[in-house]
């Protein structure tokens, strides 16, 4: 995938979102109140499957969670598994 990506919010969907050659690729949550998102969802359809697009989603989800004071639920077993991976990187750092 040689082209930047664009990832998009949209706050009303409640979405983070990348659209590629008519494909969309998305990871959506739920804002439980209280500064706490539950991250329900990543979804990349075939077509864009490869490219690492759930793991920059993710990322970018938590970077917003991170930046606005928000706690994050994992509840997509995908966004679980890659905050664990991140922490594992980060104690091996220490």
């Amino acid at each position: 995938m040689n082209q930047e990506i664009t990832i998009h919010h949209d706050l009303e969907d409640k979405q983070f979102y990348v659209s590629i050659d008519g494909s969309r690729a998305y990871l959506a949550y739920m804002d439980l109140g209280r500064k706490t998102l539950d991250i329900y969802r990543t979804y990349v359809p075939n077509a864009l499957r490869g490219k690492g697009l759930a793991a920059k989603l993710t990322a970018h989800a938590l970077q917003f969670a991170n930046e606005k004071g928000y706690e994050v639920i994992p509840s997509c077993s995908y966004v679980e598994r890659y905050m664990q991976r991140q922490e594992k990187l980060r104690a091996r750092a220490d």
